[in-house]
């Protein structure tokens, strides 16, 4: 059975290392529910030195790996675009990011040191396709999706009247935050709309944007799909979502340490929910509600997400997307993430274990539970130093 994220805090005096953004609200929130816990402040490690290849770990250190996102060094570093607003380079992203985060897990082990996430589970998470392959195949309900390979437009096209999709979600492999996602529907020649937050500069270049948009024409999608492509693309079925007050709606669901401990409903006028796409959240006690009345029960919502979290045993928290079906009826897990947990002032399910606690809390509360010594061997330095160049 998992630890309740309220266990007895045997580990009290444990002491955390954060990988992140030192300025990012996810890491001094993290920081202050360490705090809050009675451990010393966490050692907070720069992604930007991290990245050049400045960090050590110590032995003992419970080492948290967080999202590099939103600074504009590091992702120019890890994307090698000068724009932060430009939706290319995902999958140079992926190889340079996926390739540090093995090597910090690699470094920690033979510092000592215990990782909170798996390294090869984080890049099974940022690849859409394998993630959506592993649920598949452990039984999680997920949207029916095309297999591809893809050599642009003419091939998505094809096997979307091959699969009999007349809507679709065209995503980004290696993407997040709905940067350079696709609501595709095509009801026929000539009857095609893509809606999507992409800007398509009149270089061709693709942007991300605050406005979600539409494109209608098939010679304005064929250009927007091509760009996408050569970073790869995961192609799904757009299942028709329930509704929540006139807007489509979705569950963010944290699971730690193996148990549903908070969800959230997500709200928009648009296909994409996320916050800055317009996006609201919304009434958690309505869905539990609409469910019932449907004749289903939430508790099955909080197990699929357990389900989904289950294919990922060696990372403590990820954040599950939830897609309730029209008429909340049925449940498909959209997608997995391995830094799904930035929801602040929300606290934990009943009967969750984490019941006043944020979703950081509720994770320092469960981390001396699952806490396992990975250092072996012959003693080494309370610090060892190492050098990472970032890969071509």
């Amino acid at each position: 059975m998992s630890p309740s994220p309220s266990s007895p805090a045997s580990g009290a005096g444990l002491r955390f290392a954060v990988v992140g953004n030192p300025e990012n609200r996810r890491t001094t929130m993290f920081a202050d529910a360490v705090r809050a816990a009675g451990h010393p402040a966490p050692r907070v490690l720069a992604w930007r030195d991290v990245l050049r290849g400045r960090y050590a770990f110590a032995r003992g250190e419970w080492v948290r790996i967080d999202s590099p996102g939103e600074d504009a060094e590091v992702d120019r570093l890890l994307r090698g675009v000068d724009d932060p607003t430009r939706v290319e380079g995902t999958a140079l992203w992926y190889r340079r990011f996926t390739s540090l985060v093995g090597e910090l897990g690699r470094a920690a082990h033979r510092a000592g040191a215990v990782t909170g996430a798996d390294p090869e589970e984080i890049a099974v998470m940022f690849d859409k396709r394998r993630c959506h392959a592993r649920l598949a195949a452990a039984g999680v309900p997920v949207p029916p999706a095309l297999t591809g390979p893809f050599d642009g437009w003419d091939g998505v096209r094809r096997q979307l009247r091959e699969a009999r999709f007349q809507r679709a979600f065209v995503k980004p492999a290696h993407g997040s935050s709905a940067s350079g996602v696709v609501a595709l529907s095509v009801a026929g020649p000539g009857r095609i709309k893509a809606t999507t937050s992409v800007e398509r500069g009149d270089d061709g270049r693709l942007y991300n944007s605050l406005r979600v948009r539409d494109y209608t024409s098939e010679r304005e999608v064929a250009a927007l799909v091509d760009a996408l492509v050569p970073d790869g693309v995961h192609v799904e079925r757009w299942l028709p979502k329930a509704m929540q007050g006139g807007r489509a709606a979705d569950l963010r669901v944290v699971v730690v340490a193996g148990r549903a401990t908070h969800a959230v409903v997500r709200t928009s006028r648009h296909p994409m929910t996320n916050l800055h796409l317009g996006g609201a959240r919304g009434d958690l006690d309505a869905a539990r509600e609409a469910i019932r009345a449907a004749g289903g029960d939430f508790a099955e919502v909080l197990r699929v997400a357990e389900r989904a979290a289950a294919c990922f045993p060696g990372t403590l928290c990820v954040g599950v997307d939830i897609l309730p079906a029209t008429g909340w009826r049925r449940f498909a897990v959209g997608e997995v993430n391995a830094f799904g947990d930035l929801l602040p002032r929300l606290t934990g399910l009943p009967g969750s274990g984490a019941e006043h606690l944020d979703t950081y809390a509720a994770q320092v509360a469960a981390a001396p539970a699952v806490v396992r010594p990975t250092g072996r061997g012959e003693r080494r330095p309370e610090h060892e130093e190492h050098h990472h160049d970032i890969p071509a």
